[in-house]
This record gives structure tokens, sequence and C-alpha cells, in this order.
């Protein structure tokens, strides 16, 4: 196993999207993998390194709430900017009065984690490249705040705030509940072919308020 961290991360809200829900958005109980490791890419990413998160810890209790949105039903076809590109009179925008809808999101509300997470060298690390190094740059970018995007909570409306976490004994809100089947749940995408994404499942299962990864089956 690769060098490993331990991140807080909170926010107010959050969305991790079920992918059987097709236009209304309902979130998952928490953290998906994918998300994890979504947020610790925005605050180090590197070729010659790949994230694998370990553990998540549930620290604050699993509450929901119910939000409706304005959103637009369409997008520009990639057609359109080409002729325009090419100077044919076509409209390089969306016009919300024809396009808007209203949609409902069940969102998770007043959340925190603690992510466990390790990295792996690739095929991609260079000659000066070493997880010493990688390392000691992860660090100081975590108690600097220092991110390349602002990361988010499923949606790019909910932000994430985090800090390195010391503390060796995380307290949860689950700490008393001896276990928590929370179903399948999406671990991550499989990009081995860029032409044909495969989705990552496994059975979400969490004890005393932790998801441990780390010898979890997973389902393409």
């Amino acid at each position: 196993m690769g060098i490993g961290v331990k991140i807080r991360v909170w926010g107010d809200y959050a969305l991790f999207s079920r992918p059987e829900f097709k236009v209304e958005r309902c979130s998952y109980d928490v953290m998906t993998p994918s998300a994890a490791r979504g947020i610790l890419d925005a605050i180090y990413w590197h070729p010659g390194m790949r994230w694998v998160i370990d553990k998540i810890h549930v620290v604050k209790p699993i509450r929901f709430t119910s939000v409706r949105r304005n959103e637009v039903k369409s997008k520009i076809a990639a057609g359109s900017v080409l002729q325009a590109y090419n100077g044919l009179d076509k409209a390089l925008y969306i016009s919300t009065k024809d396009e808007i809808v209203q949609r409902a999101s069940r969102l998770l509300c007043d959340v925190e984690y603690v992510i466990e997470a390790h990295f792996d060298m690739t095929e991609n690390a260079s000659a000066s490249d070493n997880p010493g190094k990688f390392k000691d740059i992860i660090m100081r970018r975590l108690r600097r705040g220092e991110c390349f995007h602002t990361p988010y909570f499923g949606c790019r409306e909910f932000p994430v705030r985090f800090s390195i976490c010391e503390e060796e004994d995380i307290v949860t809100a689950y700490d008393s509940v001896e276990e928590k089947d929370l179903g399948f749940m999406l671990y991550d995408m499989d990009y081995t072919d860029r032409e044909d994404l495969v989705p990552m499942f496994f059975r979400a299962v969490m004890k005393r308020g932790v998801i441990d990864l780390r010898d979890c089956e997973v389902i393409r």
C-alpha cells in the first residue's frame, strides 16, 4: 500500500446522485468513493500518482432535505458551435424562457466526513517523482488550504471545506451502531476503455460509522 493521508471534509449540502433516478435527483445516504477521489484530485492531482480510497468516516448524522431548482432541459449542440465558428448564423446561447424546467432534488444537509486514502505511483511517473516528494506536496497543500479548483460534494453548487485530520481516533455519529447496510452504491468508473466507460458498484456496509473499502467486492 502507498503512503496514506486523512482529510476532514465538510459542507452545508451534498448531492451524490443515484443513477437509477433519471430526471429528479436523489442522493445516496453517504459520500461515494468516486466523489471522495474527486475531492482529493481537486486538492492535488499528478499523472505520476493515483488516489485510492481506503475508508470513509461518517462524522455527522445522515440528514436529508428537499429543494426545487430551476434548470435548463437541453444544451447547445456541438454542431451549432462548429457552424457558428465557420461563420454561419447559429445562436450560441440557450433561451432560458423556452428551456427552463423546475426539478426537485433530495439533498444531504450539514455533512462531514473523514476520508482515509493512499496514493500509488503510476507508470507515468518521471525519474524525479517519488512517494516522499508527493507526500510533502500534499501535506503542504492541505495545511495551506490549497487546491487546483474548489472541490465539491457531487454538484458544483455545494463546495467542500477541507483540512488535514491528525486525530488518531475519529468520532462518528454512528459509533454505537454495529452495522448499517446502505445497499448498492456507485464505486467508481472504469476508464480502461475511453470509448466505453463502465460503472462499478459495491455493497456499502457502514460499521460503527465507517465504510471500509479496502476489501470490498466491486461489481461491474
